[in-house]
């Protein structure tokens, strides 16, 4: 249980032996008031808030030495943090290190080195405090979403000091014993330089090395790419029935669903001489064609063509077609879709529907570096421990297409894509892929795997990924 201690420093009289009404129950306003929360593990003092009001002009040196009377902990062996920032310019004054009045700045007591441990390694990398490393995870929300996407188990343990040390100290003995597997192998590996397999093996490893390289530059400096992209949704009224269309440029045609043409009331003018099938990224049977709708988007009532089509996970796509003919604008940064002197607000990610979400999260997926799983249709990158932990944690960036045809993906959610065992396919075929899309070979085998070798039907899935 914390103990809150609250201490004044430098009270005085006046020259008439009065307080200066800096007294029990006043405070001088130009005193900061600075509150201390004090990690020391294995002391008393662990765990304790404690707050001083400091002189004016006080030093970072002057802090130390309050909090040390107060806890009889050393003052050289205390590490301040502001808002997750160490401060250690003892020189500094409160004010110039951005100390200010109701500032709180977490103590972090540093361990005593332990004698004859690691002291003859002086090639050992120093292992970063794990209390500095919470502090700043806490006090930035950059780092703490980096955290919760790469290792959601250690983010659920950073509001609790203990917990965090353990978990923490857990992943650099996980980290070091992988390393330390690693170097075995390529020791094992290069005893005998002169065997082809192996060699091919350290060329595997390498390779892995850049890639993991690659995707922590990545997280680190475009961390973005890992988000969900929203779809682009807008409200609509199509013969006086609200339905939220889905926008998509991408698409030559306005599709509607043959459920949602059935609450609109347009099936019975549905001309089924217009019936086929769509053939892209995978097959889906036209049913028909309406010629003419009525459709409302924000204050304007236009006239509209659907192509009812079976395999959609949305009722209405609003397609080129349409937005050619309204000269229809999408506009990101009015996060609006503008024609005709309308603005009409895209719907918030709240306001979406929720088919097309539950379809992208069950996606047949790809195995990745280190247990990640890749999206076979999106790309969406979901690292391990997020895919184990269930849909809600995976961090994946959306597709650029709206939704693919049912019969493309039949047996999807019943067998995993990783399960089978990997068919043989040209070596031709494969390299054809690479080149055109851009893709990794793992990613380019897949795609035929699903297509059962038929590199047009694979180039076309990879085209509308």
């Amino acid at each position: 249980m914390a103990t809150i201690m609250c201490i004044s420093y430098g009270i005085a009289d006046d020259e008439d032996g009065h307080d200066n009404g800096d007294s029990l129950g006043q405070r001088d306003e130009d005193r900061p008031r600075v509150t201390i929360s004090i990690t020391a593990p294995g002391t008393q003092a662990d765990t304790d808030l404690l707050t001083l009001e400091m002189p004016p002009g006080s030093t970072i040196k002057d802090l130390k030495g309050f909090i040390e009377a107060d806890t009889n902990l050393p003052s050289a062996s205390q590490s301040l943090y502001l808002n997750g920032q160490p401060v250690s310019i003892e020189t500094q004054t409160l004010e110039d290190a951005g100390i200010r009045d109701g500032e709180m700045l977490a103590v972090v007591m540093q361990a005593a080195p332990r004698p004859n441990r690691n002291l003859h390694q002086p090639g050992r990398p120093t292992q970063p405090d794990p209390e500095g490393v919470r502090q700043l995870v806490l006090n930035d929300p950059q780092q703490m979403h980096k955290l919760r996407q790469g290792d959601p188990e250690l983010a659920a343990t950073v509001t609790d000091a203990a917990r965090w040390r353990e978990t923490y100290a857990m992943r650099q003995r996980q980290a070091e014993e992988s390393e330390r597997e690693r170097q075995n192998q390529i020791a094992l590996l290069n005893e005998d330089p002169f065997n082809v397999e192996a060699q091919r093996k350290i060329e595997d490893i390498i390779r892995q090395d850049r890639v993991v390289e690659n995707l922590q530059k990545a997280y680190d400096e475009n961390p973005e790419v890992f988000t969900r992209v929203h779809m682009l949704y807008v409200n609509t009224e199509v013969n006086g029935v609200p339905v939220k269309a889905f926008v998509d440029s991408g698409a030559q045609a306005t599709i509607m669903s043959p459920d949602c043409a059935e609450r609109c009331g347009i099936m019975r003018l549905m001309d089924v001489r217009y019936a086929g099938m769509a053939r892209g990224v995978g097959t889906a049977r036209i049913l028909g064609r309406v010629h003419h709708a009525e459709i409302k988007i924000g204050g304007a009532v236009m006239p509209c063509a659907f192509t009812v089509m079976e395999g959609k996970d949305v009722d209405l796509l609003f397609g080129l077609d349409m937005l050619k003919r309204y000269r229809a604008k999408i506009d990101l940064e009015k996060n609006a879709l503008c024609f005709e002197g309308q603005e009409v607000p895209f719907l918030h990610e709240s306001e979406i529907p929720k088919s097309f979400e539950e379809a992208e999260l069950n996606e047949p997926t790809v195995s990745g570096p280190n247990g990640e799983e890749i999206g076979a249709k999106t790309g969406a990158v979901r690292p391990k421990a997020s895919a184990q932990a269930g849909p809600s944690n995976a961090a994946s960036s959306a597709s650029s297409q709206p939704a693919q045809p049912q019969a493309a993906q039949p047996n999807a959610s019943k067998a995993p894509v990783s399960s089978p065992p990997p068919r043989s396919f040209p070596r031709e075929h494969i390299q054809q892929l690479m080149s055109m899309f851009h893709c990794s070979e793992l990613v380019a085998r897949q795609a035929l795997d699903m297509y059962g070798g038929d590199v047009e039907l694979a180039a076309g899935f990879l085209l509308g990924s």
